[in-house]
């Protein structure tokens, strides 16, 4: 199934999501977060974003990368992650979000991160992820905690997207995809 992503404005997206119950059968979510992911053609996808206030995501970092990376992307879900440590350099790179189209900012994270996390057999992980595959999980770690990347935009940079904002809200922003909207 393909849900419909949460379009910016809709409370789910500024709320902590909750805990899933540890072994409640979430694979057929997964499968459909995968879905709905790919048919939008994104890197990531939150629960929230499809109006589910749970702790899941799901990434495919190897579509951020090039052929001649040395990193390897992942493709995986993430059920109750916890992010551990932050650290290494700080790098800015240009983000959207499926529930934000057609507005991009550059973001400043850390190139590191230790995050722990069941996978969708519940077998309980921690490891270590860098580079894009750090980034598209910070990016979708903070769906969980109620933050948005434009969360981070501050003064001049933040008034410059204000008026596009308004405009994904009321649904005048075209997707190749079925939105929610909050203002319609």
């Amino acid at each position: 199934m393909i849900y419909p992503i949460v379009a910016y404005g809709n409370p789910i997206l500024k709320k902590e999501a909750e805990e899933i119950h540890e072994n409640e059968d979430v694979s057929a979510l997964i499968k459909d977060m995968f879905s709905t992911m790919d048919h939008a053609s994104g890197v990531g996808l939150a629960a929230p974003q499809i109006n589910q206030g749970v702790r899941l995501f799901v990434i495919d970092s190897s579509l951020m990368l090039d052929e001649d990376d040395e990193e390897k992307g992942i493709r995986r879900a993430f059920i109750n992650p916890i992010i551990l440590d932050e650290y290494g350099d700080h790098f800015g790179f240009e983000e959207g979000c499926l529930s934000i189209p057609e507005v991009r900012a550059e973001i400043i994270r850390p190139e590191k991160l230790t995050i722990e996390y069941y996978d969708e057999n519940w077998n309980l992980r921690e490891e270590e992820f860098s580079g894009m595959t750090a980034r598209v999980i910070q990016h979708e770690y903070d769906h969980l905690e109620g933050i948005l990347f434009i969360d981070y935009l501050k003064g001049l940079k933040k008034r410059l997207v204000q008026s596009k904002l308004i405009e994904v809200s009321k649904g005048k922003v075209p997707t190749d995809y079925r939105m929610i909207y909050p203002l319609r």
